[in-house]
C-alpha cells in the first residue's frame, strides 16, 4: 500500500516527526557510559506514553522477526545494525549505539534513527562510518522532489556509500511509511535512476542508509531479531522522515536545533 497524505494528515506527520526525533535526542543525551539498554528502553516507553503517542515495536511481529518485538525502541550496539532488541547490556565507552525508534500519534508514523560514539573514545573508522550513513541520507533526501523515482533515491544513497567503500545490502532500506510504520515503496540503498515508483507531493518516505564496514552479510542474534554483521565488525545506520513537497523533501524528524 502506498499512500498519499492530505494537508491535515501532513500536519500530523509533522508533529509526529518532532516528538521521534525529540525522544531520540533525549536517548542520546542519557546514553552515558554504565548506561543500560534496558533503562533506555524504559525511558522511551515513559515519553512516548507522557506523549499521548503509541510504540510502532512493543506489538510488531513482521515474518523476519520471532514473535513480537516486545520493546519501544532499537538499541544495536558495534555489531548490531538493525532491529537491536535492548537487553541487559550496559554502555561502555567508545561504544557505537544506534537508536532507532517510530511511533505513531493522531493516525501518522514517524521513523528517525540516529549513530553515535559513547563516552569520550572516538575510533576513527567508527566516525569515517557514522559520517558516511549521515552523508547517504543528504544525498538521498535531496534527491527526493515531485518527478523523481525512487531509484534515484536509492541510486544518490548507493553513490555515496560506495565511493565511501562499505558493501551494500539490499535486503532491508528505507519504506513508505503513513498510517502504518512500514509500507510501499520499498527504498533500497542502492539502485539506477529513473527507475520505480514516482514520487508525488503528499508521500511520506523514511530513508535509512546503513552500512557494516567490511561486510554485506547479516546473521540473526539468538534473540530472533537483532541483524549482526557477519564478520563482528561494526555498523552504523542514520534515518529520516520526509515528506515529498511541491518543493522537494521536508524532513520531518530533525532535532530541535535544526528545525527552520
Amino acid at each position: 500500500m502506498i499512500e498519499i497524505l492530505n494537508p491535515t494528515l501532513l500536519t500530523r506527520a509533522k508533529d509526529t516527526g518532532a516528538l521521534v526525533a525529540d525522544i531520540l535526542q533525549e536517548m542520546r543525551s542519557r546514553s552515558t557510559v554504565g548506561t543500560n539498554l534496558l533503562d533506555i528502553d524504559r525511558w522511551t516507553k515513559e515519553m512516548i506514553a507522557e506523549a499521548g503517542a503509541q510504540s510502532c515495536y512493543v506489538d510488531y511481529a513482521p515474518s523476519f522477526g520471532r514473535g513480537p518485538f516486545g520493546h519501544y525502541i532499537c538499541t544495536a550496539v558495534n555489531d548490531a545494525v538493525l532491529h537491536g532488541r535492548p537487553y541487559d547490556y550496559s554502555l561502555a565507552d567508545g561504544d557505537l549505539l544506534t537508536l532507532d525508534l517510530a511511533v505513531s500519534r493522531h493516525g501518522v508514523a514517524a521513523d528517525a534513527a540516529i549513530s553515535f560514539l559513547v563516552g569520550d573514545a572516538r575510533p576513527a573508522q567508527s566516525v569515517a562510518m557514522i559520517e558516511a550513513t549521515e552523508r547517504a541520507l543528504a544525498a538521498g533526501i535531496a534527491a527526493a522532489r515531485p518527478g523523481a523515482r525512487v531509484g534515484d533515491i536509492a541510486h544518490a544513497i548507493g553513490t555515496v556509500l560506495g565511493k565511501a567503500g562499505y558493501p551494500i545490502n539490499t535486503e532491508f532500506g528505507g519504506h513508505g511509511i503513513g498510517s502504518t510504520m512500514h509500507q510501499d515503496p520499498h527504498v533500497p540503498n542502492t539502485g539506477r535512476p529513473g527507475r520505480g515508483y514516482k514520487l508525488r507531493p503528499g508521500l511520506l518516505l523514511a530513508l535509512e542508509p546503513w552500512v557494516m564496514a567490511d561486510t554485506a552479510t547479516l546473521v540473526t542474534d539468538a534473540d530472533g531479531w537483532t541483524l549482526r554483521s557477519a564478520t563482528g565488525c561494526r555498523t552504523a545506520h542514520s534515518e529520516h522522515t520526509i515528506a515529498i513537497t511541491d518543493d522537494g523533501a521536508q524532513i520531518l524528524t530533525l532535532p530541535k536545533h535544526a528545525r527552520p
